[in-house]
């Protein structure tokens, strides 16, 4: 095997996160490998570490956690429906949050038809 074809099986973590859209630019990539935010196989992961295909990575992007299996290794940025090929999203689904009817302070006293839609949407029709 020579190093153009092991180097043509393996990217490294930040380039791949940056060419499957997971973060918008490959320094957000390479900033959030520095915080501990990428884990490849459960181990932190520096900026530089090569990936390859079945590797896992747990990725943390706007405080939750996403957990990704690469499928095919890319350098370059893609658009939406090749990135999706590139990798397996096992993420579990969140848990809806629960929507909380407040009023702004000072708005006075709500109206027959906005207290039926706080009832509404606190469930208590």
């Amino acid at each position: 095997m020579t190093d153009a074809s092991a180097s043509a099986k393996t990217v490294r973590v930040d380039a791949w996160l940056w060419a499957v859209r997971i973060y918008k630019t490959r320094s957000a990539a390479t900033t959030a490998c520095r915080a501990g935010h990428v884990r490849v196989n459960g181990e932190r992961a520096k900026a530089a570490q090569p990936v390859r295909p079945g590797d896992e990575l747990r990725v943390r992007v706007s405080g939750f956690d996403r957990i990704l299996v690469v499928k095919q290794p890319i350098s370059k940025r893609v658009g939406a429906a090749p990135a999706a090929e590139a990798m397996d999203d096992r993420t579990p689904p969140r848990d809806p949050t629960p929507v909380i009817a407040q009023r702004d302070r000072g708005a006075g006293r709500p109206t027959k038809r906005e207290r039926r839609e706080i009832d509404r949407l606190r469930g208590r029709e």
